[in-house]
């Protein structure tokens, strides 16, 4: 099975564009139920070896989890008492998703309120009235899938050395992206825009990397990296690989998916680009290398 499959944004797109809701509908159910950790921990999903979880979801004294699974396609409703419900990964509206998810949760006698507006996307449709988006590929499903677990055993190795406040590897619903942050251990001030998302996501000095799969903007799949704040200079520091580039107007170096499924090696030069693009910008932001990370090679495999 291919470790590092092609995916083509504008032949999967609209499978893209429902699957991204179909998440975010689960993904405010965990948001709704579960407590506040630093920047919005709880809200993320997590990679399984078939798919996505939400992980355990406090309720009334027992626990639930919501499973993607990408290899069967289906979504399962699992409760820590034993009872469980499933639905087919198939073509379906947002609607009708949305309906059967919420069916589902209710025989299980979890009742819950989500807000029915997707999050963090333009000319938004309510989740019970979008009859637009119903795609669902599942081979590019499957492909997508891959190279996330294939991108989450590279950061790990990139986060094997850092030994200050750093994330787990999480999916975000919100921007439908991967990603894994480490922190200097400063404050700093949000940006003013995005409300409490930012207030209380960018309030410490980070630097993040991670995958997203393309968008209607940016029609391509894509890691990317940055610091918040963002160092004076970035934008003329050299990097590895070569391929890799400053975009300014997202304020984030980038590189291409497709940049580093055909290198020889598509595992070393990503992760050559999640290190160099870290060492240029801890350099120009003045973070504390030494007593940030340490020396562990024996490990960092």
């Amino acid at each position: 099975m291919e470790t590092w499959p092609e995916l083509a944004f504008e032949e999967w797109k609209e499978t893209r564009n429902t699957l991204h809701l179909w998440t975010q509908v689960v993904g405010k159910v965990k948001l709704e139920l579960c407590p506040f950790l630093n920047q919005w921990w709880e809200t993320a999903l997590l990679l399984t070896a078939r798919g996505l979880t939400t992980g355990p979801i406090p309720w009334h004294g027992e626990s639930f989890e919501v499973n993607f699974d990408f290899i069967s396609h289906r979504l399962a409703i699992n409760v820590s008492d034993g009872r469980t419900q499933e639905m087919t990964l198939e073509p379906r509206t947002v609607a009708d998703f949305y309906r059967l998810f919420m069916e589902a949760l209710a025989t299980l006698d979890i009742k819950v309120t989500i807000s029915m507006l997707p999050s963090e996307l333009p000319n938004a449709i309510l989740f019970e009235q979008d009859t637009i988006h119903a795609a669902y590929d599942r081979g590019a499903v499957h492909s997508w899938w891959r190279i996330m677990l294939a991108t989450e055993r590279v950061i790990n190795r990139f986060r094997t050395p850092f030994h200050g406040k750093s994330s787990p590897v999480q999916f975000f619903w919100g921007g439908f992206d991967l990603d894994a942050t480490r922190f200097s251990g400063k404050a700093t001030t949000p940006p003013s825009y995005g409300g409490r998302m930012m207030q209380y996501g960018e309030n410490e000095e980070n630097f993040a990397v991670g995958f997203w799969p393309g968008t209607e903007q940016l029609p391509y799949a894509a890691f990317y990296s940055y610091m918040t704040p963002t160092p004076e200079k970035i934008a003329e520091v050299h990097i590895q690989p070569e391929a890799a580039q400053f975009n300014a107007k997202m304020g984030e170096f980038i590189l291409l998916y497709d940049d580093v499924r055909n290198a020889s090696s598509p595992a070393e030069t990503l992760f050559t680009f999640f290190q160099s693009t870290y060492e240029a910008s801890a350099a120009l932001a003045g973070w504390d290398r030494a007593g940030l990370e340490g020396n562990v090679p024996d490990l960092a495999k």
